[in-house]
């Protein structure tokens, strides 16, 4: 255990210097290959021991006290989670090419075109071509992507919203406490930062994926969950999504549904009636939303759902009486939005 722990907190240590100290300088590509097999050795501790309660307390422990030995030596790096073991050698690579001091040798290996990543099992990992490679994944998506006209969502939204749902439900299976399944969509979502279009994405092809089993149900059913309680990321996800996706989504699950007509609930409260624009408008500086968008969303979700029509009709005209049930326009955005549904 000893051995563990002091592995733990050298690879911490070495994700820190490789990605602010100018000892990299000195690397070589032995250096460099040693680096990936450390953080490759940490990402199968944590597949070992991530539904190790025991274990896994002690770990973060060990954690916790080199996250601030590092913050004396390095201050300002970021730290290390035991959830962020399941990615070491993603965070390696990030460090490293965002590290100023990174030399070209290095740069040249991890970049080189004519050397294919050997995946090959040797003493240490052959990194030679990783970024190329990365890249080569990333331009075939790219030229395949017109080719997936079937996908809603593209074809690597739609390939990592079924690798999401197998990691959902591997961490669901092998875990009985849901907060490791929450830290570990957090965490993917903090490395989404700047991306959420394609994290919503994601998340759309996630809940699509069809494969029938009592084991993506419960994957799909905890997403939706955390969703939920992730308004920022729910308001995002129905503001950036085709109509089309948000209905497909609305008709496989209820529950997302239920949100979705909360959502434009919400959206429509926070309107107020601009004179200048002669129009109802988000009075918060975030505007997510237009009328007339607005409009079309509970229109496409009444074609898709005929059954919610009258009973949202009845929420709708229940908010509109508690405003004071009137039919001039511009004094209620609850009768407005009725009439205009109406046309």
């Amino acid at each position: 255990m000893e051995a563990v722990l002091k592995s733990l907190a050298s690879t911490a240590e070495l994700l820190a210097v490789a990605a602010q100290s100018g000892v990299v300088e000195q690397w070589d590509k032995q250096t460099l290959s040693r680096a990936f097999h450390w953080a490759q050795y940490c990402e199968h501790l944590f597949s070992r021991f991530h539904n190790n309660s025991a274990m896994r307390r002690i770990m973060e422990k060990q954690l916790q006290l080199t996250n601030q030995s590092l913050q004396a030596a390095f201050p300002g790096c970021t730290e290390v989670s035991f959830l962020d073991l399941s990615r070491c050698q993603h965070l390696l690579l990030v460090g490293l090419l965002n590290n100023p001091q990174l030399p070209g040798s290095i740069m040249k290996i991890l970049f080189d075109t004519m050397s294919p990543v050997n995946t090959e099992q040797s003493e240490y990992q052959d990194v030679t071509g990783l970024c190329s490679h990365i890249i080569q994944c990333k331009s075939a998506c790219k030229v395949l992507t017109p080719l997936t006209h079937m996908s809603a969502v593209g074809a690597d939204a739609e390939v990592q919203g079924v690798m999401l749902m197998e990691r959902l439900g591997a961490l669901l299976s092998q875990s009985s406490e849901a907060r490791w399944t929450e830290h570990f969509l957090d965490s993917v979502l903090q490395g989404c930062e700047g991306e959420v279009k394609h994290f919503c994405l994601v998340i759309a092809a996630a809940l699509l994926t069809t494969k029938n089993s009592g084991a993506q149900t419960a994957s799909q059913d905890f997403l939706l969950d955390w969703l939920q309680k992730k308004h920022s990321v729910l308001q995002h996800m129905c503001s950036v999504l085709p109509n089309t996706l948000l209905i497909d989504l609305a008709k496989k699950h209820l529950k997302f549904r239920d949100v979705y007509c909360d959502m434009l609930k919400e959206w429509a409260s926070d309107m107020e009636y601009s004179l200048s624009d002669g129009e109802w408008v988000q009075t918060s500086s975030n505007r997510t939303v237009s009328f007339q968008r607005l409009t079309e969303h509970f229109l496409a979700l009444f074609e898709a759902c005929p059954s919610l029509r009258e009973d949202i009709k009845k929420q709708l005209n229940a908010l509109k009486i508690s405003d004071g049930d009137f039919d001039v326009r511009g004094l209620s955005v609850w009768g407005d939005l009725l009439s205009a549904l109406k046309k």
